[in-house]
């Protein structure tokens, strides 16, 4: 921020919110996109263990482009989350729930997962990041297709 410039990485890092008795901590996994979704769970498990028993360490928790915070498991219904600097964006995450919803003249259930997406407007297009949810959206309605994707 001081030289008033943009540095693009060439990395993915994503930061992960975990709720411990001290408040939210945010630990990285690093080159996340290069894991698979095992890998990624078994990384965020050992991440949050580590968060919650107090053995995080500051290198755990720097060097994250984006992060996710999921509110919804502790009954978050909706949220406006805060992009931290340098980052360049946040999901938030927040509590499913089935709700009726209009669909080829009948009212049907339906999990709805509420979702938000900030962002930096200095580095994303307001248009890509609507197509990046979207993205998240296809993703967690058919998640078997992930691996053909990417």
């Amino acid at each position: 921020m001081a030289h008033e410039e943009i540095i693009y990485k060439k990395y993915v890092h994503i930061g992960v919110a975990v709720d411990t008795d001290r408040g939210l901590i945010v630990p990285v996994i690093r080159d996340a996109d290069r894991k698979n979704i095992v890998q990624l769970s078994v990384e965020l498990a050992r991440l949050a263990e580590k968060a919650r028993d107090r053995k995080i360490s500051f290198e755990d928790m720097e060097g994250g482009v984006f992060t996710i915070s999921n509110l919804g498991g502790i009954g978050g219904t909706a949220f406006s989350p805060i992009v931290n600097s340098p980052e360049v964006a946040i999901l938030g995450v927040s509590r499913g729930r089935m709700e009726p919803v209009y669909l080829q003249g009948l009212f049907q259930p339906r999990l709805i997962l509420p979702l938000s997406l900030s962002y930096d407007h200095r580095v994303i297009d307001g248009a890509d990041a609507a197509r990046f949810l979207r993205w998240v959206v296809q993703a967690l309605e058919q998640p078997f297709l992930l691996p053909f994707e990417g």
